[in-house]
Formats: structure tokens, sequence, C-alpha cells
């Protein structure tokens, strides 16, 4: 059943591998010691471009093996998703976040998540999870369900791996920041117990500050990327978005 495939799986495997390994605490202990924080990202950004980009063209070549058959409704999943999931990607990558790369808690800090750090602790993790969640009913084969499949794990799982890393290396900064937030989107901020928090420890509503903290420019930033996204979509994969 699955001839062909196996270039395609050993791909995921070693594109979803490869972060969770270079990641773990050793191995990055050991990286770090002799290549220094810059040398280890580095080393982790190349390695993740060239397990992408043999993921992608494994993906190209697979053959294709239907799991459920086409439906005219499934397509509208992404396109209903992907405004969300351009939103979170957008403000994630434009505001500083302690769980990001090189960055860190900082305890003078009035507010220990602003912006869309109170809506998920994790913003750009699940953009690219809803991202590839939604891309796997319309296509309904075996091949896009390895491929979008790897990019959900990667996401999903690697925000608890993120967590655990952090709360090891700053468990007060990390608590004080987790105990505000969630992981789950809205999950926090739609908590009249943890909004009754943010009023007491910080004298702040975060539902009605969340929007102004964010702004409207990075909302128009995200809109901007959803429609080059879908303009581009039949350019980067053949099939127009309907």
């Amino acid at each position: 059943m699955l001839e062909g495939f196996t270039g395609l799986i050993a791909a995921a495997v070693a594109f979803v591998g490869s972060h969770f390994v270079l990641a773990s605490p050793r191995t990055r202990a050991a990286l770090v010691a002799r290549l220094g924080e810059q040398g280890f990202t580095a080393v982790f950004s190349l390695v993740a471009l060239l397990t992408l980009a043999v993921l992608v063209v494994a993906y190209g070549e697979a053959p294709y093996l239907e799991l459920w058959p086409p439906a005219p409704a499934l397509r509208w999943i992404p396109v209903a998703v992907l405004p969300f999931a351009s939103f979170l990607v957008m403000c994630g990558l434009t505001q500083p976040n302690p769980t990001a790369v090189m960055q860190r808690f900082d305890p003078k800090l009035r507010d220990p998540a602003p912006g869309v750090l109170k809506i998920t602790r994790h913003p750009v993790m699940w953009g690219i999870g809803l991202w590839a969640l939604s891309h796997i009913p319309p296509n309904g084969d075996f091949a896009s369900l390895v491929f979008f499949g790897s990019f959900a794990v990667l996401a999903f799982v690697g925000t608890t791996q993120i967590e655990a890393k952090r709360r090891a290396r700053d468990p007060d900064g990390f608590a004080r920041f987790a105990e505000v937030t969630s992981n789950v989107p809205f999950v926090a901020l739609l908590s009249a117990r943890m909004r009754a928090f943010w009023k007491t420890a910080y004298s702040i509503d975060p539902a009605r500050t969340v929007w102004g903290e964010i702004g409207l420019w990075r909302v128009a930033a995200a809109l901007a990327l959803y429609v080059a996204l879908t303009v581009a979509h039949p350019w980067i994969t053949g099939v127009a978005v309907h």
C-alpha cells in the first residue's frame, strides 16, 4: 500500500526529528559549548532549511493515494482558517516573545504578556499548525497527510518542548508568564478567573487591551499576507484557491 512513499516518510522523519533532536537540552548544550549561541543557531537553521527542501521535493514526487474522496466543501476549510493563521504568524513575527529563540523573560515588564501573547504563548507555532491542519481535509491523500501532518506535529509538539526548556531555564520568569497566558489560543483571554487575576495583579483587563496592543497595522499586515498567499497559491502549488 505504501510503495513509493519511503522517500517522503524518511524526509518527514528527518524534518521533524532533526528539529526535536537538535533542540533537545543535551544536544543543544553540547553544540552551544562547541559553536556558541550564534553558531548553534546557524547550524540549526541550515539543517532546518535542508530537511525542509528535501521534504518539499519528496512530497512533489510522491504518488497519489486517495484516503477520502475530494469534496467541494472541504476546500473552504483553509480559506476560513488561513486569515487567523496569518494573523498569528504576522503578530508573532513582529513583537518580542520570551519563548522565542535568543529571547528572555524580563521581570521588569509591568505586563508579562503584551499583544498577541494574551491570545497564545506561541502565535507563530499555532499559525503554522493551523495552516498545516487546514490543508489536510481538502487534499485527502496520503502524501498530503504526511507532508502537512509533519508541520502540525512539529508546531504543536514543539510548543510543549519550548515550554519545558523555558521552564527549566528560568522557572520564575516562565511561571509569571504562564500564569496569565495559555498555549491554546483564547483559553486564558476568555477565562473569567484569568481575567480577574490580570486585573488584581497587573491592573489590566486583557480583553480590552489586547487589540490596542496588537495594533491595526498588524491586522492589516496579516490581511495583506493572506491575500498574497491566496494570489500566489496557483504558482506555488499549481492549484487555485476556491
